[in-house]
């Protein structure tokens, strides 16, 4: 029996900013919706052109409150082929929460809240 990674589920307020920022910050593009005939829900799909791994992010129409994230421990991790690129578009996009110079790292958040860690690539 063997498993493989299919998707990630991040719950938004606002999803139509939410794909902007995903698009714009790092090249996210929708490749799938749900939607509830209700109108109760919306569930989207993004991926980023390379792997399989999609990001989900669901709204609900009755949520209005933000939600809580914890003490955000986890997060999302990207590998980017220019760094020093990304780390300048995200410091203009003003989503750059924390960086670790020692590691080499840094993190950005999504619209909601989400850490999403941004590496290099691997040497």
């Amino acid at each position: 029996m063997k498993f493989h990674f299919l998707h990630e589920n991040f719950n938004v307020l606002d999803l139509e900013k939410s794909i902007k920022f995903y698009n714009e910050a790092l090249g996210l593009k929708v490749v799938r919706e749900k939607f509830a005939e209700d109108g109760s829900y919306k569930i989207v799909y993004l991926g980023d052109g390379i792997t399989n791994f999609q990001l989900e992010l669901t709204w609900l129409a009755d949520r209005k409150e933000k939600y809580d994230l914890g003490d955000e421990e986890f997060h999302l991790a990207f590998e980017v082929d220019n760094y020093k690129e990304a780390f300048k578009k995200h410091t203009e996009m003003d989503c750059v929460v924390f960086v670790n110079e020692k590691m080499g790292i840094y993190f950005i958040t999504d619209p909601d809240g989400y850490w999403l860690e941004i590496l290099p690539p691997k040497k």
